[in-house]
């Protein structure tokens, strides 16, 4: 009997959770004033991400986006700048920058201090960057400590490094909200054959934020699983996932229109953090909602 993909299996069914918090009154409808930095923000997702949140934001909000393409990040300014949104004045700051060094760390922490006003009173950072990895190999053949390293670098350690340098530039404070969405998958809570950087990734991340809401009970921890998404992320696991097994259940998802659109997905992340009632450090999975 062919073993059953994970992939195809429901996140409620593996320990994910959307357990109620302290909120007890009614669900907001806008962030607030804010000031928002999104990761991974110049396509698919992450773009989404950025466009539902500038509509989400009060006036005098500002928007920091970085991603590696500038190309990609300028195409997205201009669409935003031309929004009502943009329009009413949302600040835009974007940030081509390589999240891997610390240089680009750094230029995404400068202009999210640069776009910030002492009048905001609620703070977003949206880990969304990462990247698949070597999908055509098995985990016996990464011997390469150099080429393990520097997917770590990227998935995992510039995402504590980034959200650390976050929370010091903007401390708890009465009146100021603060909330920090990682962006995670199944892949967290599920082993996938030929998949061990993307999947050793997301659980080391996953659990990394565990740990923040433990120590920060101030602050609002979220690991969102947006689902299977119709990305370029997708097309390269359908083509390059060396299992056959997993290859062959993400080209039936593809086959059968099962993909979510990016869209969708960020509709249902979007309305998690507006209600607030997630238990902080939670993994909310998209088919739980």
């Amino acid at each position: 009997m062919r073993r059953a993909c994970p992939s195809l299996q429901s996140a409620g069914r593996s320990g994910s959770s959307r357990c109620s918090g302290t909120m007890t009154g009614p669900a907001r409808t806008d962030l607030g004033r804010a000031l928002c930095v999104i990761t991974g923000s110049s396509r698919g997702f992450g773009r989404a991400i950025a466009r539902d949140m500038s509509r989400l934001v009060k006036p005098g909000s500002a928007l920091v986006l970085t991603a590696r393409s500038a190309e990609d990040l300028r195409s997205l300014q201009a669409e935003l700048a031309e929004s009502e949104a943009g329009r009413a004045g949302l600040l835009l700051r974007c940030v081509a920058a390589d999240l891997s060094h610390q240089e680009g760390l750094q230029s995404v922490v400068r202009a999210a201090k640069e776009a910030f006003c002492e009048d905001m009173d609620h703070v977003v950072l949206v880990n969304n960057a990462a990247s698949l990895g070597d999908v055509s190999r098995l985990a016996s053949s990464f011997s390469d400590l150099t080429e393990v390293d520097s997917y770590l670098s990227l998935n995992v350690g510039s995402a504590l490094c980034l959200t650390a340098a976050v929370l010091q530039a903007f401390p708890r404070r009465a009146g100021r909200r603060r909330c920090v969405v990682n962006v995670t998958s199944l892949c967290a809570l599920q082993p996938f054959r030929s998949w061990v950087l993307y999947c050793t990734g997301k659980a080391a991340r996953e659990m990394m934020f565990r740990v923040l809401a433990e120590e920060e009970p101030d602050l609002r921890v979220l690991s969102y699983s947006p689902g299977p998404l119709d990305t370029a992320m997708q097309a390269q696991a359908r083509s390059t996932t060396a299992d056959p097994v997993v290859r062959e259940s993400f080209s039936d998802i593809f086959a059968g229109g099962r993909l979510l659109s990016c869209e969708a997905s960020c509709a249902k992340l979007m309305k998690v953090l507006l209600e607030d009632r997630y238990t902080s450090g939670a993994h909310v999975d998209v088919y739980d909602l």
